[in-house]
């Protein structure tokens, strides 16, 4: 993707994290010449690498399930994101030249596909995956609660996925080209409409660790 000088982000933490925070991911892969595009939550592990792997599952018939074996695919997570009005801006009383924008977080990762048709695999991939999102629930749903003849059957149609990331790309884009007192602006408009905004927090969180 395009990404200004001022956006990068190569801070291998914060994409990671977001990674993490944004399970639901986009991947992209060139299948018998047509590009395909697939949203699944995936899993981030620690396998001892630089950058780690992504571990998920798709259905069988999944034109995805048919990619060429160390195929390299493309796997996007998205973010926080927010349209900013040029209303915010202090210098728009100065001079007028402001235009509105979209603030937002994005990271890209490459790797190759490698399919997983092993039950226990995907079993344990399942497992894992519901652990993590049922956490939360106050009585935690297990994939163990299901008629074990129900599960197997499951595991018949699905085929797990592993990435191992080979290259990662961050963009942050968060007002860094604006003046200072245009960052606040955009901090004080998101703000009036949610206090708590993700991308106003983000904003806030950059200027005090480069007053530091």
């Amino acid at each position: 993707m395009h990404c200004a000088e001022h956006f990068k982000q190569t801070d291998p933490a914060p994409l990671l994290r977001l990674m993490h925070e944004h399970p639901l991911a986009t991947v992209t892969a060139v299948i018998e010449g047509q590009l395909e595009a697939n949203h699944l939550p995936l899993l981030w592990r620690d396998d001892g690498s630089e950058w780690g792997c992504l571990v998920g599952h798709i259905a069988r018939k999944d034109p995805l399930a048919h990619t060429p074996p160390g195929a390299e695919v493309l796997v996007m997570f998205q973010g926080p994101q927010r349209y900013i009005s040029p209303n915010w801006y202090a210098t728009k009383a100065e001079h007028g030249k402001v235009v509105p924008t979209w603030n937002y977080l994005a990271v890209h990762a490459w790797g190759p596909l490698v399919l997983h048709p092993e039950p226990a695999w995907i079993l344990a991939q399942l497992t894992e995956l519901t652990e993590r999102h049922e956490g939360q629930q106050p009585k935690p749903w297990a994939v163990s609660d299901a008629p074990s003849d129900f599960t197997e059957r499951l595991l018949g149609v699905l085929i797990g996925i592993e990435i191992p990331i080979r290259r990662v790309q961050g963009k942050f884009k968060l007002s860094q080209n604006q003046p200072l007192a245009n960052q606040l602006g955009v901090i004080q408009g998101l703000r009036q409409g949610d206090a708590d905004d993700p991308i106003a927090a983000r904003m806030q969180a950059l200027q005090s660790a480069q007053e530091k």
